[in-house]
């Protein structure tokens, strides 16, 4: 018998899809990173960023662009990477259970005497694998580019930051897995997992105006990976263990969850 048969074709089914995402990051950090040395703490840049509204500066992180750490965190990590990531985390949480339920492929597949906790378990253990893969093609590609692009980034420091970097987009691909693990839709856990995203953007960007809400920032998953601008300043571990800890306690209830309901009614 072959072992881990559900995440073997998890996996390797959608290759294709993973190497179009990898792809599509790689083409982001080449076209933003080798921008760093010609803009990065120009006179230029700094006349750009005071021309803008300081809430819009604050929003988007540009209040820590004039350095290479501070203008990989705003621009990748904390913008198109982490878009980029979590659209394709949440897709394919989303279709690990739910879709697989819409089509009708999921009770095939407990048909064949498959356990429905293996079946969350594999399939979570592929949507792992993936968006690790995904991370570390985006750690290697800036390591790649950090002395050409002048961006002065310490390999500890990266290291940590991809670390939640990962963290945080398999969040809201858990948070996907387990929201069509339990309605078995996926559309709902297309809608779940985009708003771990979306509203932790949100919560971020709309608690660093004032104090008056800096309370919001305490709901963000995404302020409590890059609150510390982790790529000029290193990880905040105990920030990771809690991302990681919570998609593994979603991955848990999305399997409970399974195993306790009727598929397919």
């Amino acid at each position: 018998m072959t072992a881990l048969p559900l995440f073997r074709r998890a996996f390797f089914d959608t290759w294709r899809s993973t190497l179009g995402w990898a792809l599509g990051l790689a083409a982001a950090i080449f076209l933003y990173l080798p921008l760093y040395p010609s803009i990065g703490g120009s006179a230029q840049m700094q006349d750009m960023i005071d021309a803008l509204p300081p809430e819009m500066t604050k929003a988007l992180n540009y209040d820590q662009i004039a350095t290479g750490p501070g203008y990989t965190q705003a621009t990748l990590f904390g913008l198109l990477g982490f878009l980029l990531m979590t659209i394709a985390s949440v897709s394919w949480g989303a279709a690990a259970v739910g879709g697989d339920e819409e089509s009708g492929q999921l009770e095939l597949t407990l048909a064949h005497g498959v356990r429905r906790v293996q079946v969350v378990l594999e399939r979570a253990l592929a949507l792992l694998l993936r968006v690790v893969l995904l991370a570390a093609v985006v750690c290697s590609l800036v390591w790649l580019l950090n002395g050409p692009a002048q961006l002065g980034i310490e390999l500890g420091h990266l290291l940590g930051a991809t670390v939640l970097f990962a963290g945080l987009a398999l969040l809201s691909g858990t948070a996907a897995l387990c929201v069509g693990a339990v309605t078995g839709r996926r559309t709902y856990g297309l809608a779940a997992g985009a708003g771990v995203g979306v509203l932790g953007y949100v919560f971020n960007a709309v608690g660093r105006q004032s104090k008056d809400v800096e309370w919001l920032l305490n709901l963000s998953p995404y302020h409590w990976a890059y609150g510390n601008s982790p790529v000029a300043n290193g990880a905040d571990w105990p920030a990771a263990a809690w991302l990681w800890a919570i998609s593994a306690a979603l991955v848990v209830l999305a399997a409970v969850a399974l195993e306790r309901r009727d598929v397919g009614a």
